[in-house]
C-alpha cells in the first residue's frame, strides 16, 4: 500500500480480510471491498459433505475397497445421522447454511459466537467449552484474526468426544495442527476433515496427512462455476464503481471516506 501512491481501491477476490492491511488503507483513504456472499452455499454444503464422508466413514471406505479389502470390518461402524449433535464455531452466513441443510438429517444444532446471537435459527448458544463437549461434529465457521489464531489446540480438543468429529472450512490458523495430530494419537476424537491449512499448500509428506482419519481436500470448499462467475463479476464491478466516483459494493472499511 505504501507503495502504490496512485492506488484509489483494494478489492479483495474473496471474502477474508487477513491478508490485507485494512488499518493502513483506511488511514491513506483507500476503500477495501470484499465479496462476502458468494460461496456461501458452496462451502456450507462442502462442509456438510466432509460431515459425512467422516461420519458414513465414506473415506475409510474407499481406501480401503480400492485397496481389495471389501468388507464392512475396514473401517469403525457409521454413524446414524439422526439424533446427532452438530456444533457451529461461527454462525455468520455459511455456518447459519449449514444449521438449515444439517437439520434436514435429523441433527440438532448447538452454536457459539461472541455475540450469542443465534440469527434466528433457535438453536443453543452455548460456551466453546460446552459445545465441544456435547457435539457429535464441531464445524470451525470464524473468521482468521489474532484472537482465533489457534482457537483449537490441545485443552479444547480435549474436551471433544473420542467419537467426534472436527471440520474445518473457515481459515487454517484455527486450528494448531501440531496439537491435531497429538489429540489423534491419543484417540481424543475420531477425525478431522480439513479444507484449510496453515500455511497453504500444507506438507503433505506430514503425519498428520498420511493418517486415514484426516480427510483433507485442497481448499475447493468455494469453488463452483457459479460462484467463480460471481466473485469475478462482483469485483469488477466494485472496481468500475470506485473508478467512476460511486460507492462499491460491501466497503469494509467506511471511515476511508472520511478519515476524522
Amino acid at each position: 500500500i505504501e507503495s502504490a501512491p496512485l492506488c484509489r481501491v483494494i478489492c479483495r477476490t474473496g471474502i477474508g480480510l487477513d491478508n490485507i492491511a485494512v488499518t493502513t488503507a483506511t488511514a491513506r483513504g483507500i476503500p477495501v471491498t470484499n465479496v462476502p456472499d458468494y460461496c456461501v452455499a458452496e462451502v456450507a454444503d462442502h462442509a456438510l459433505a466432509l460431515l459425512l464422508a467422516g461420519a458414513r466413514r465414506i473415506a475409510f471406505f474407499h481406501l480401503r475397497t480400492k485397496r481389495a479389502e471389501y468388507r464392512l470390518q475396514a473401517a469403525p461402524p457409521p454413524d446414524r445421522l439422526a439424533g446427532k449433535t452438530l456444533g457451529l464455531v461461527g454462525l455468520g452466513r455459511i455456518g447459519s447454511n449449514l444449521a438449515v441443510k444439517a437439520r434436514a438429517f435429523g441433527i440438532s444444532i448447538v452454536a457459539h459466537t461472541p455475540s450469542g446471537n443465534d440469527r434466528g435459527l433457535g438453536c443453543p448458544m452455548v460456551t466453546l467449552d460446552e459445545l465441544l463437549e456435547r457435539s457429535d461434529y464441531v464445524s470451525l465457521h470464524a473468521p482468521a484474526c489474532d484472537a482465533t489464531r489457534h482457537l483449537i489446540r490441545l485443552p479444547q480438543l480435549e474436551r471433544m468426544r473420542p467419537t467426534a468429529w472436527l471440520i474445518n472450512t473457515s481459515r487454517g490458523a484455527l486450528v494448531c495442527e501440531v496439537d491435531l495430530w497429538i489429540a489423534l494419537q491419543r484417540n481424543l476424537l475420531a477425525g478431522a476433515a480439513l479444507d484449510v491449512f496453515d500455511p497453504e499448500p500444507p506438507d503433505l509428506s506430514r503425519p498428520l496427512f498420511r493418517d486415514e482419519r484426516v480427510i483433507v481436500t485442497p481448499h475447493a470448499a468455494f469453488v463452483s462455476p457459479e460462484s467463480l462467475i460471481d466473485l469475478r463479476r462482483r469485483v469488477a464491478l466494485q472496481i468500475l464503481d470506485a473508478l467512476q466516483g460511486r460507492r462499491p459494493e460491501n466497503v469494509v472499511n467506511p471511515l476511508a471516506y472520511d478519515p476524522r
